[in-house]
């Protein structure tokens, strides 16, 4: 690899470096990056037709790949436990080792460049240890895009190209992968998070509805708006996917959401959940503790002391003790909704995107 670029590593474990990077230069370049996209979108349907490159054609492939992956490494037997499949294991590796040959195949891409690059995407899968999956893994997604753009591979004329078509193709793939591997949300935020595992289809999501004559906020408890514009809307086929998984109202396991819904308009709850990202996710140690600095994107900012050997027991990732956020991080292992809801034996829900989804009633 040239010198020039670097293995991505962990680098954040004290508040100090939290606070440090929400003022860094890679915080702003990340900021930027989710508005400007946030803006290629306003007023577009996912149904829209729009410009392709080559290099998005690529990613597209890329990601079709990855979920063809999982018909070839099923879920072996575990209806003992509602918890993560260990075949998930299996996949994360079989990814990480087609990588090389995957970035391969994207035009423009520095060849020199695949190893730093590359990380950013295999780890947006989901952690291999804990076979779960929160909004720290798709952060990984976006800065694997951003460090495409930077490389030049990429640019804003590909920005909604980006969005309705490479993002969405990637939230597709991660509800095959929850729904196949019963990925548990990371962290323990339980109902209290906005999504168990999705934060920016929300945030973009909301930028697409943007000034709409007809639907408001609150039009995600009218079924029918759901079944009818979910095609459309990422936020809306959000809102769908969760109430196919989940039975009762949205107010009992969804409150965020349905707080939310009472926003009068679009354009502000779009502009309050680019503030809740900065908040909630790039302003949180136990996800940004997760988050891989290399050359593109870069950490110049204070290096904590060496972490301790109950450090190193974790995973390979620092322990946030006592951290009272609904973050990824280890501790209270969460089943997956899918799992929980299979395990009870219910009967099929709605099956969006892998074999096993099951509605979970929490009422």
């Amino acid at each position: 690899m040239s010198n020039s670029y670097q293995i991505p590593r962990k680098v954040i474990l004290t508040e100090e470096q939290l606070k440090y990077f929400q003022n860094s230069a890679t915080h702003e370049t990340i900021i930027n990056y989710i508005e400007s996209l946030n803006t290629a979108v306003a007023g577009v349907k996912l149904t829209d037709q729009c410009t392709i490159s080559p290099a998005a054609q690529a990613i597209i492939d890329v990601l079709q790949r990855v979920q063809d992956l999982v018909a070839e490494i099923p879920p072996v037997d575990n209806k003992a436990s509602r918890f993560g499949n260990p075949a998930f294991r299996t996949f994360y590796d079989r990814v990480s080792e087609i990588s090389p040959s995957l970035h391969a195949s994207i035009p423009g891409l520095p060849a020199d460049a695949v190893p730093e690059v590359s990380l950013y995407f295999c780890e947006a899968w989901g952690n291999r240890t804990r076979i779960d999956y929160g909004s720290g893994m798709e952060l990984n997604f976006l800065c694997w895009l951003l460090c495409l753009e930077k490389l030049g591979v990429v640019g804003t004329e590909d920005h909604v190209a980006l969005v309705i078509r490479v993002f969405w193709k990637y939230i597709q793939v991660m509800r095959t992968l929850q729904s196949t591997y019963w990925l548990e949300p990371a962290g323990s935020h339980g109902v209290w998070g906005l999504d168990d595992y999705h934060f920016l289809p929300f945030l973009l999501g909301s930028a697409q509805l943007k000034g709409h004559k007809h639907l408001r906020p609150k039009s995600i408890h009218d079924s029918e708006i759901l079944d009818e514009f979910s095609k459309d809307y990422l936020y809306l086929a959000c809102i769908q996917f969760i109430n196919s998984i989940k039975t009762a109202s949205l107010r009992w396991h969804s409150p965020m959401l349905d707080d939310i819904s009472a926003v009068k308009t679009w354009d502000k709850l779009n502009a309050g959940m680019i503030k809740m990202y900065r908040g909630e996710v790039l302003g949180k140690l136990p996800v940004i503790q997760h988050f891989l600095f290399g050359s593109i994107l870069a950490w110049d900012g204070p290096m904590a002391p060496s972490p301790t050997e109950e450090d190193e027991a974790h995973a390979g990732h620092a322990h946030v003790k006592g951290a009272a956020t609904w973050g990824d991080c280890c501790g209270i292992p969460v089943p997956s909704a899918f799992g929980a809801a299979v395990a009870e034996g219910r009967a099929p829900g709605v099956k969006l995107g892998g074999p096993a989804v099951r509605p979970v009633p929490f009422d």
